[in-house]
């Protein structure tokens, strides 16, 4: 037997219908993209159930009256879990840029919260974003 490749054109006599995947890999058609969104796993959801928790109590002993007003809506990993994007809702009473500044100035005190309530080496980063209820 020869050490010569055979190219896909060799094998068409052999094929019913030549179609596009003939000759391909068949992994090729189920493999993601490289930059895919992956799905947020058990442990994820499980460090973001935790994060809000930890952060709930974080907001009500902030010393700023617009931060104590705000809500956590949800926490979701961003694009994994080593930064969390945290949806801060606004009641209607307060300036949505007022509690976004405030959020932003106690972000290092909220992170720091974060990382005393939950027990993993590195402690997340947290995106904040600010949406009205």
């Amino acid at each position: 037997m020869s050490r010569r490749r055979q190219k896909a054109d060799e094998f068409a006599h052999l094929a019913g219908d030549i179609s596009p995947e003939d000759g391909g890999d068949p992994k090729a058609d189920h493999k993601k993209p490289w930059n895919a969104p992956k799905q947020a796993g058990r442990k994820s959801q499980q460090l973001c159930e935790q994060v809000k928790n930890a952060l709930v109590g974080a907001f009500a002993s902030c010393g700023d009256p617009a931060v104590q007003a705000a809500s956590v809506i949800a926490v979701q990993p961003a694009p994994h879990s080593g930064r969390l994007r945290v949806l801060v809702g606004v009641p209607p009473d307060f300036d949505h840029d007022t509690v976004g500044e405030g959020v932003e100035r106690a972000a290092g005190f909220l992170r720091s919260e974060v990382a005393s309530a939950i027990s993993r080496r590195h402690a997340p980063e947290l995106v904040f974003e600010v949406i009205p209820t």
